[in-house]
């Protein structure tokens, strides 16, 4: 199912709230994500389920943030890339300063990909502003991956905004957060078609359990939305990602697993490769 490289987990985070405040942390229901999450907790989590290689993602808006990821990273061969932040309104000259910058420091060549928590943004059209697109170019002009953090009311701007910088090769996180909880299809499923429709875009199948109603979650619920995504944007462009520690507050990582082998499991073996691993490969330029 894997494919000879083994299992690539496409998204999970680390945070220590004592090192660095986790504000979101301290919403209600996140009290028992609040506290460290390190490598040594990830490694002993992932030992067994056939995982060779991660990709760690940002958590916050925080250039210092990607800096400790990335040293994490040179030290840690199971974390085979970075998606880091850096500042998109700062200008493309920044931007390509910044990103120059994160290379040269220790685990700079794992830096595969640059987020920005969009979902946050009060401005549904937070995407398509002048300064946004100029950083999101001197992203693509660095070969980097743009992971694409929105929610569904936010998708008209990301399928604008992909359309107008053609170079820009992007992977939608979370499948843009569909409403699994209500059960409601549309308007997510209509605009996800359409951004699948632009080849230079993937997609993760993660994060799903949070959208649901947690500890009462099944396979069933999510699986009207995993077949969206694979139909839409076909198992060539899906990649697995646990959201852990995330996914904690829904599911334990061997259920989410689990619970994307189940969903996949009318795929083709090789598919199931390229959905478990070698797509990530492919997309974040993954070695192996």
């Amino acid at each position: 199912m894997t494919g000879s490289g083994g299992l690539i987990d496409a998204h999970h985070h680390l945070w220590d709230p004592a090192h660095r405040p986790q504000p979101w942390l301290l919403e209600s229901g996140m009290a028992t994500l609040h506290r460290a999450f390190g490598v040594g907790e990830l490694t002993e989590t992932v030992a067994g389920s056939g995982v060779t290689g991660t990709v760690l993602v940002q958590v916050l808006p925080d250039p210092a943030e990607t800096v400790e990821f990335l040293a994490v990273a040179e030290r840690t061969p199971l974390v085979a890339g970075v998606v880091g932040w850096v500042d998109l309104t700062a200008g493309a000259g920044a931007v390509a300063e910044d990103l120059a910058r994160l290379r040269s420091g220790p685990g700079g060549g794992k830096l595969v990909g640059v987020r920005h928590l969009v979902q946050g943004e009060a401005d549904p059209r937070w995407l398509c502003r002048p300064e946004v697109r100029a950083g999101l170019s001197a992203v693509a002009d660095a070969g980097l991956v743009y992971d694409l953090l929105v929610l569904p009311h936010q998708l008209p701007a990301a399928i604008e905004t992909v359309r107008a910088l053609p170079e820009l090769r992007c992977v939608l996180d979370h499948l843009a957060k569909p409403p699994i909880a209500s059960g409601e299809l549309e308007p997510w499923a209509g605009p996800l078609r359409e951004l699948a429709a632009e080849p230079r875009v993937s997609c993760k199948l993660s994060g799903l359990v949070t959208e649901a109603e947690w500890g009462a979650w099944t396979v069933d619920q999510l699986r009207p939305y995993a077949a969206v995504a694979l139909d839409a944007f076909g198992p060539g462009r899906v990649l697995f990602g646990s959201d852990w520690p995330v996914c904690l507050a829904a599911a334990s990582y061997a259920d989410v697993l689990g619970a994307a082998r189940e969903l996949t499991g009318g795929l083709a073996p090789t598919e199931r490769a390229a959905v478990f691993g070698d797509n990530a490969r492919r997309v974040y330029g993954l070695p192996g």
